[in-house]
């Protein structure tokens, strides 16, 4: 197994992403700087699309997982569509040039006005999560003298066997509409003026290892299909969603192939189109967060490498206690230590991994790999700090796709009592 898992990541006396040295990323553009690869995103994206080869299929980026214009560029000029799940994500689409006729809308809590901008933009497909949702979007799509397009996105209860706060396929989560009550929610919308069926949705979760369950999800659904096919609605695409895994440490997620090969088997010789809603599959291993060694701080339990990056920038361990591999940019021939490597922010929380042997010195530059998914798009400015820098490597290319805030960005919009 590679000593870490990210393609195009290399160099033996410092680390390079591409053809591009990290340490020349923060000599000109700072840190903390998120920086990712554009041959690694292009090289996902087309796991994809062989091991969809020869099926009618449509690739639906999850906006969520990174939401960068220049990140939606690159899936777009690549042929993607987009799931996405607010209507500014919608309105980040359209700006990077992508086709909102390829845009899923996913989401459990559309509002009226995220509809009308939907319809109006065109989009392929509302992926409908509750029976009051139908009916509003009924509604609106009468008063704007528009037809909306729906899939219902059915809740197959599904164990996805991953960590609960992703785990959206089971009976408790709050996303999708029963299965016992799609059959007739379907025979609701097909009679509502302003709708028009055309689809049906799953999704059970991410990060997801074991092809098992999307093949089991993927059955489930297609006894529904065939139960609608016989009450006379007839489905356009069926929609398997995202959520296969990456590495970030020391799994060992299937490829695109295997990962697919039960679902592509559930539904060999249907004349649906098949959707699909990747995200950190994509993007996950793509990006990395550049971040600098402040202090070295030791303490008589532990020792700490307090860096410039916190988890305002990354939130995923804070959150999730994720584990994300942290590689020294020039590698010191001396002996490590373990460290907790950790940011400024006032919160014992603010860590971004634990328990690692690093050599290092104050100063030094460290890369918190796994970074491209979740990481920018769950940022905040949490103790007023600025949000990072965002890079994009493209060959030899170094392409600044979003500018380090500001202080006084983060106040603009506030101002003093009068």
């Amino acid at each position: 197994m590679s000593p870490h898992p990210m393609p195009h990541l290399g160099g033996s006396t410092t680390l390079r992403l591409e053809s591009v040295e990290l340490k020349a990323i923060a000599e000109q553009f700072g840190t903390p700087t998120y920086v990712y690869s554009r041959a690694a995103l292009t090289d996902a994206y087309r796991g994809y699309e062989h091991a969809l080869n020869g099926r009618r299929a449509t690739l639906c980026y999850a906006v969520k997982a990174n939401s960068n214009l220049g990140i939606l560029d690159a899936f777009a000029r690549l042929g993607a569509g987009f799931d996405i799940v607010s209507g500014g994500e919608l309105q980040r689409v359209i700006a990077a040039g992508g086709d909102p006729r390829k845009v899923v809308f996913s989401g459990v809590g559309k509002t009226a006005a995220e509809m009308q901008l939907a319809l109006a933009s065109d989009i392929r497909c509302f992926n409908v999560e509750s029976a009051e949702e139908l009916e509003r979007l009924a509604q609106v799509a009468r008063h704007s003298g528009r037809t909306a397009r729906i899939a219902f996105r059915v809740n197959p209860d599904v164990d996805p066997k991953t960590h609960p706060y992703i785990s959206t396929g089971l009976k408790s989560n709050k996303f999708g509409v029963a299965f016992d009550a799609a059959r007739n929610l379907y025979r609701r919308a097909a009679s509502l003026p302003g709708i028009e069926v055309c689809g049906i949705a799953s999704h059970i979760g991410s990060q997801l290892l074991d092809p098992a369950p999307a093949g089991e999800a993927a059955a489930r659904v297609l006894t529904l299909v065939e139960q609608l096919t016989r009450d006379g609605i007839r489905l356009q695409h069926i929609d398997i969603g995202g959520g296969m895994g990456i590495r970030y440490n020391d799994e060992a997620p299937p490829s695109a192939d295997d990962y697919l090969a039960p679902v592509l088997a559930v539904l060999a010789g249907r004349e649906e189109e098949i959707l699909l809603e990747p995200g950190r599959s994509l993007i996950g291993n793509a990006g990395l967060l550049l971040t600098r060694i402040e202090y070295l701080k030791p303490g008589e339990e532990k020792h700490f490498a307090i860096v410039d990056a916190a988890m305002n920038d990354l939130a995923r361990p804070a959150l999730y206690d994720a584990y994300h591999a942290v590689t020294p940019v020039t590698p010191r021939n001396e002996p490590a230590q373990t460290y907790d490597v950790v940011g400024p922010i006032c919160e014992s929380g603010d860590f971004l991994a634990r328990g690692r042997s690093l050599a290092v010195h104050a100063g030094d530059l460290l890369a918190i790999l796994s970074a491209g998914a979740y990481g920018m798009t769950m940022a905040s400015n949490y103790n007023t700090r600025p949000r990072a820098a965002e890079v994009m490597i493209d060959g030899t290319q170094c392409h600044l796709i979003r500018a380090r805030e500001r202080v006084e960005d983060l106040y603009a919009a506030e101002s003093r009592l009068p």
